[in-house]
């Protein structure tokens, strides 16, 4: 049996005074042992924390104890070790960064795309009037994405706005949004309603709710997720390779990050030009001075930064 948990999780809600509730909860998350990412915004709650499974149990009775979460899901990883290294907590304007100017335009608590739970977006999804779109960014789909799936050449979520041109062509088509949980679909999804699709859903749960309550069918490849193990296994029914290796062709679905900090590019590599550029993209990064140990991994710890206290202090986020 797994000795640790890890938990992937967002929520739409108020949060009144989320700058000093994000200096809080981390505190509280540090009294757990619990490491991780998390971000506070005015508009809700997202995060990725792992821990004991005892810690994770009494995160999440506390949380679903608060009547401001009372519709969060927490989808459940058994892993071998923490994902993370260190506990982070961000106040940060948006949850997930929307790319609008204004992003008030849409709110995912009032509208979004209907909510289809994993088997149903498995039984829709071959349908002639439907479209299925991956609404992430390109090192995500590239190493894994739904059978005949569109999706975007973006190189982050805030880069969807500017991709609703493209999309017109399926306005007549349902629309079928997923994301790696479902917190980009909230938004994407009603940003799509806003520009006048009118037929749109979204994947209740993401790809990894996805992957263990419909077994991942038709899912190509691995899911890319936002810790130490870069990626993790979804399709357990028809499981197919699609990603290949950045640097010689190699089929392969190891994830990294650039060894260089100033490049830390998203790749996939194989372990042979792995090892032979020491977890770099080129030649150039592998010749940076600030060039990152390579462990075979190919994850590092960020930087920790600040977080925002209302009285105007920083509170250093690693104390």
């Amino acid at each position: 049996m797994a000795k640790y948990n890890t938990l992937l999780y967002y929520c739409y809600t108020t949060i009144a005074d989320a700058e000093q509730y994000a200096a809080d909860h981390l505190k509280f998350c540090k009294q757990l042992g619990l490491t991780g990412r998390i971000i506070v915004a005015d508009e809700g709650l997202n995060g990725t924390v792992s821990g004991t499974a005892e810690a994770c149990q009494a995160y999440m009775d506390a949380i679903k104890a608060d009547g401001r979460f009372g519709s969060l899901e927490f989808k459940i990883d058994e892993v071998d070790e923490p994902s993370f290294v260190k506990m982070h907590v961000r106040y940060k304007s948006e949850i997930v960064h929307s790319g609008l100017r204004d992003p008030h335009i849409i709110n995912p608590q009032q509208q979004t795309g209907k909510h289809l739970e994993p088997v149903e977006f498995m039984e829709m999804k071959d349908r002639d009037d439907v479209v299925i779109l991956d609404v992430r960014s390109n090192y995500e789909h590239s190493l894994g994405k739904f059978k005949n799936a569109v999706t975007l050449d973006i190189d982050n979520f805030r880069d969807f706005p500017a991709m609703i041109n493209e999309l017109a062509q399926y306005k007549d088509k349902k629309i079928l949004t997923y994301c790696t949980g479902g917190i980009k679909c909230e938004k994407a999804s009603a940003l799509l309603l806003h520009e006048g699709f009118t037929d749109v859903y979204q994947l209740h749960g993401g790809i990894i709710k996805y992957g263990k309550e419909a077994g991942g069918k038709d899912f190509e490849g691995k899911c890319y997720v936002f810790d130490n193990r870069l990626s993790v296994d979804v399709n357990s029914v028809n499981p197919e390779v699609i990603s290949k290796c950045y640097n010689c062709g190699t089929v392969t679905d190891k994830m990294i990050n650039c060894a260089n900090p100033e490049c830390n590019e998203h790749f996939t590599q194989c372990d042979t030009c792995g090892t032979k550029l020491e977890g770099c993209c080129s030649d150039a990064c592998m010749s940076h001075p600030r060039k990152r140990v390579y462990d075979g991994t190919g994850y590092y710890v960020k930087v920790p930064q600040p977080v925002n206290v209302k009285q105007g202090k920083l509170q250093p986020i690693d104390e």
